[in-house]
């Protein structure tokens, strides 16, 4: 069980952030994610069990409870994929977003990545803070979109 507390005021008002996937209540992130998100909404039940499998995932918890969510999906030696980042409704605007983004920027298996991404169509200046910018040189860049059927 991994347990990060880097943020002693947050720790005082009983938040943690975890990486153990123990700790992870399912329910809370499909929830969110199905229903409350803009991104993945229609998650097959099955998917999101295989992708928090084999992710590194970050938990934010009140008393045990949990309130937030992030994961990263990376080789830990050269890219980063930063997805699924949330906090619920009733513990937005108190800085855990910012502190569980910092938190993953210093985990010490991603120091030293050649590169970072994210998509967000909302929370471009949390991310600024951190480095984040706009992709330079986007014609590089290529995709294929596959939506969930539902």
């Amino acid at each position: 069980m991994q347990v990060i507390i880097n943020d002693k005021a947050f720790l005082k008002k009983g938040y943690t952030i975890s990486t153990d996937k123990n700790l992870l209540d399912f329910d809370v992130i499909y929830n969110f994610l199905d229903k409350d998100s803009y991104w993945s909404q229609g998650v097959p039940i099955e998917k999101l069990k295989a992708a928090i499998k084999n992710s590194l995932c970050f938990g934010i918890y009140k008393d045990d409870k949990q309130v937030g969510f992030a994961r990263v999906i990376t080789d830990k030696a050269t890219f980063a994929y930063l997805c699924d980042v949330f906090v619920l409704p009733d513990y937005r605007n108190l800085g855990l977003s910012k502190w569980l983004v910092q938190t993953i920027m210093n985990y010490p298996e991603l120091q030293g990545l050649r590169r970072w991404a994210l998509a967000t169509v909302d929370a471009h200046g949390l991310y600024s803070q951190f480095g984040f910018a706009p992709l330079n040189n986007t014609e590089r860049w290529m995709g294929i979109y596959t939506p969930y059927k539902t």
